[in-house]
């Protein structure tokens, strides 16, 4: 019995590790950045080559143990381990390596490891192709790759056009140099690689209504049409509230609801009736007791004293 549970927990972490392997093929590299001046900084305040990765899919993605390198000769290495000892790999235990749906996040290519979980092993040469890719947990499948051309420029980045995505119909347009000169080539790190300044929706509302007036029908009717809906189901609960009470009423009684007589008010019970009874009482309640909430207390005229009384005297006198 052991043996089987032991055998079916293996296969239960194998299957794991594999759908883990296969959701890693999400993720991509983004936006590459090899010397940067001016650009931004790192946790310890220095300005070091960075590489972004962009998790495609639409669920939170764990990158923790897959491999990155800019040595391309790995490639024709076979033997595993060997890659390995090669290649950066992302350690374990970092709660920052999750990373969330269709989100960033950036690699120090400094050569600085011990500074932390996003600081490579490896850095990036100016004016030179470099190489850069990804592998999984294995070192021996790639998960993306891409040469970075020696002519990118100082503080400029080679970035994806489309976060995470591939132009199938033109290759050539899927990377481009990004230099922060127009809006459509700002440097992202960290961020979306196309930046909406506008809403198209927006702005073709704003041009068909201009005063407002749309906007400020459509407002009122949403505002009452909720209020009506709120009536609605109070109207129904308060039914329901009532057809519950007279369910319990009946049967504490013993009798079905259908038998239950109906609550109605006397034809005789107008409003001036009630309002003259109602001043009746109050009438005979005021006159009859104006202090009924005030305890008075009287001073007796003549002083008397139990004590000095001679019936209470603890001497019996004889009686002739």
């Amino acid at each position: 019995m052991k043996k089987k549970l032991s055998t079916l927990l293996l296969v239960m972490v194998a299957c794991c590790a594999s759908l883990s392997a296969q959701t890693r093929d999400f993720l991509r590299i983004n936006e590459i950045m090899v010397q940067n001046d001016n650009s931004v900084v790192d946790d310890y305040g220095c300005r070091s080559a960075w590489v972004e990765l962009f998790n495609s899919s639409f669920a939170p993605l764990e990158i923790s143990s897959v491999y990155i390198t800019n040595n391309k000769g790995v490639l024709d290495i076979k033997d595993a381990q060997a890659r390995k000892a090669m290649m950066y790999a992302v350690p374990l235990g970092d709660v920052n390596t999750e990373m969330p749906k269709r989100q960033h996040v950036i690699f120090w290519a400094d050569g600085q490891p011990t500074r932390g979980t996003f600081h490579t092993n490896f850095t990036l040469t100016p004016g030179e192709d470099n190489w850069i890719g990804i592998f999984d947990a294995s070192a021996m499948n790639v998960i993306d790759s891409i040469t970075v051309p020696a002519s990118l420029a100082a503080n400029t980045t080679y970035a994806r056009a489309i976060d995470g995505k591939d132009n199938d119909e033109n290759p050539a347009l899927t990377w481009q140099v990004r230099d922060n000169l127009t809006p459509a080539s700002y440097i992202t790190p960290s961020s979306n690689n196309i930046i909406t300044d506008s809403n198209s929706k927006v702005e073709t509302f704003k041009t068909q209504d201009e005063n407002g007036f749309a906007m400020t029908v459509m407002a009122m009717c949403i505002v009452f049409s909720a209020l009506l809906l709120l009536c609605i189901c109070f109207y129904i609960i308060s039914k329901i509230g009532e057809r519950v009470s007279k369910r319990n009423k009946a049967k504490s009684q013993g009798t079905n609801l259908g038998n239950m007589p109906r609550d109605e008010h006397p034809d005789h019970d107008s409003g001036e009736e009630i309002a003259a009874i109602v001043m009746a009482l109050h009438e005979h309640l005021d006159t009859h007791d104006r202090e009924n909430t005030v305890l008075t207390i009287n001073k007796v005229k003549r002083a008397y004293s139990p004590w000095s009384s001679k019936i209470y005297s603890m001497r019996e006198l004889p009686k002739r």
